[in-house]
């Protein structure tokens, strides 16, 4: 793990198919890991578990515009880079590139744009939320928004545990 440094945070409002999250901002880690050649998603998944979020899975991101309605997610780039395109349809591309960590509040949409052959992506999710995988159109959009509203904000950050600064970025 680097030194810890701010990460970058985007709102995102709804859009009348992707609820996202108006009140969290999505926040973006730039380099928090440093590239491990052994295995480069163990580095990630220690440190999610130690702090709380686990569940963790090792893949790619999925391209489809999809959010979750019960839980906050973490992704953690292992290897290679990615183009994503986060706060659903009408939302901004980001690239991320290994050892970035991405933390979506509950509600945010997002799909991968694109994506170099060798993408590692960590994911996970707070231990005190539930989980769920919707698409625009799959939910109501009212009882999205209530859902979203009633996942409890993680214990700690994913990267940086209890003196992280998700808790401050993230407080009510």
């Amino acid at each position: 793990m680097t030194e810890q440094a701010t990460p970058l945070a985007f709102y995102f409002a709804a859009d009348g198919e992707t609820p996202n999250n108006p009140a969290l901002p999505l926040l973006v880690y730039r380099g928090a890991f440093a590239r491990d050649a052994a295995d480069p998603a163990v580095p990630f998944e220690r440190a999610f578990a130690r702090h709380g979020w686990g569940r963790s899975w090792r893949n790619g991101i999925f391209d489809f515009l999809h959010f979750h309605t019960r839980a906050h997610e973490v992704l953690g780039i292992a290897r290679g880079r990615a183009r994503v395109q986060f706060g659903g349809a009408g939302g901004r591309e980001l690239d991320v590139e290994a050892g970035d960590v991405v933390v979506l509040p509950a509600g945010t949409g997002h799909r991968r744009v694109s994506a170099s052959a060798d993408l590692l992506v960590v994911g996970a999710y707070p231990d005190n939320s539930g989980l769920d995988q919707k698409r625009p159109g799959e939910i109501d959009h009212a009882r999205a928004v209530t859902a979203i509203a009633a996942v409890p904000l993680p214990l700690q950050d994913p990267v940086y545990g209890r003196d992280g600064p998700l808790r401050a970025m993230w407080s009510p």
